[in-house]
């Protein structure tokens, strides 16, 4: 699948920089891949619930052109102290520190261990749109890029689903980030003006048209410094998992997903730990929370909709414990602006990002009060953009 280009002028000035960096305009294949954001179904995923994210049209743009030599060279208009990444593809098994080439080097590893033939290098430049640290899945989206351009360089002929598989197993196995398949999938399956409803226990899925008339969804960027891997996520993965074991001592369950709300309460004294009940009672909520909340969109209930993003605020807050200060002054104060019908953090929390429902006639008012408050609280500017809901990784048709 490719989409014709819209922005040949973004396009035009990254063709010049690749020439500048690499030599020569020929043959580079043109890529992007989406960022996304979770309307509801927080922390769900890895503990085999239901989630609600969509592919928004802020992303990640490569350029690529395939080598007659085993050499890789990456550059990174993010990183571009960094100069040109070099290395021969015998090498791509090592991991360099911190470096964004990880996520390359990961994805080429799990698809020749997953038995596809990668046996040439390749120049490879990016740009990346989504704010590093703000929660919107910037290595998810470049995971997906990496492996929708591997798959057509190399006609690797590979389902979609093995390479959003693929590219969740990069994050775990390679990164070190014991994340769900939440950001893969959505990124990898996203389509215009639909959210997808995904049951991370089955993979089942349910494309979702996204109506939201008169109303907006805000991205609201905390602009605090994050690492996923130095935050407590892999805490909040180890708490619910041990939560889940407790409970199978009697119930025949694989996920903390597969139980209602009243199950949950009922044979909640089988945790017998204040912190682990409140993690699994999250995890359990929030689940029931998102296929309400599908049903309240597909009835054209956005009041509804909005009650359950501020529900899933609260529980973020007081139950797993992921917001902190400067999630809940953009949230809270988001859900007393006019026109606004619920808010709440969006992704793993601990920084990054929340998301308002906001009349569309509200939106420059609502984005000065909040910002001008949060500003107040914080010490620094947040930053907003009105998310519009875009395809999932793909190749580009330029002309």
């Amino acid at each position: 699948m490719s989409v014709v280009v819209e922005n040949s002028t973004i396009l035009s000035a990254l063709t010049e920089k690749f020439k500048m960096v690499f030599g020569g305009a020929d043959n580079i294949e043109y890529f992007f891949s989406p960022g996304r954001i979770n309307l509801i179904g927080e922390h769900t995923d890895y503990n085999g619930g239901y989630v609600f994210p969509a592919s928004i049209t802020i992303g990640t743009t490569g350029l690529v052109r395939l080598r007659k030599d085993d050499k890789i060279k990456l550059f990174s208009e993010n990183f571009s102290e960094a100069g040109i990444i070099e290395f021969n593809l015998s090498e791509s098994n090592q991991k360099y520190d911190e470096s964004w080439s990880n996520y390359v080097k990961g994805m080429i590893t799990m698809l020749q261990e997953a038995g596809y033939t990668i046996d040439k290098g390749f120049e490879l430049l990016i740009k990346g749109e989504i704010p590093t640290a703000s929660g919107l899945s910037s290595s998810a989206s470049l995971e997906l890029l990496v492996g929708v351009i591997l798959d057509d360089l190399f006609d690797l002929n590979v389902p979609r689903l093995e390479l959003v598989q693929l590219g969740q197993k990069t994050e775990n196995d390679f990164i070190g980030v014991n994340s769900g398949i939440l950001d893969q999938f959505a990124i990898g399956f996203g389509e215009v003006k639909k959210a997808i409803l995904l049951d991370c226990n089955t993979l089942k899925y349910e494309m979702v048209p996204v109506e939201l008339r008169d109303y907006d969804i805000v991205i609201m960027n905390t602009n605090k410094p994050r690492a996923l891997t130095e935050s407590k996520y892999n805490e909040r993965f180890a708490e619910t998992r041990e939560a889940l074991k407790r409970m199978q001592i009697k119930l025949d369950i694989k996920a903390l997903g597969e139980l209602s709300n009243e199950e949950f309460d009922t044979n909640v004294d089988l945790i017998g730990d204040e912190t682990l009940i409140k993690r699994a009672r999250h995890a359990v909520y929030e689940n029931n929370r998102t296929k309400v909340a599908q049903k309240a969109f597909v009835a054209g209930n956005l009041t509804k909709f909005g009650e359950l993003l501020n529900d899933s605020h609260a529980s973020l807050k007081n139950d797993y414990e992921v917001t902190g200060l400067e999630l809940d002054t953009l949230a809270e104060t988001a859900q007393k602006q006019p026109g606004v019908l619920g808010a709440r953090m969006t992704g793993a929390g601990f920084g990054g990002c929340a998301i308002a429902l906001v009349a569309h006639d509200n939106v420059s008012a609502f984005e000065k009060a909040v910002g001008d408050e949060y500003e107040k609280v914080v010490g620094y500017p947040a930053s907003f953009y009105v998310a519009q809901i875009g395809s999932g990784t793909t190749k580009l048709d330029v002309e």
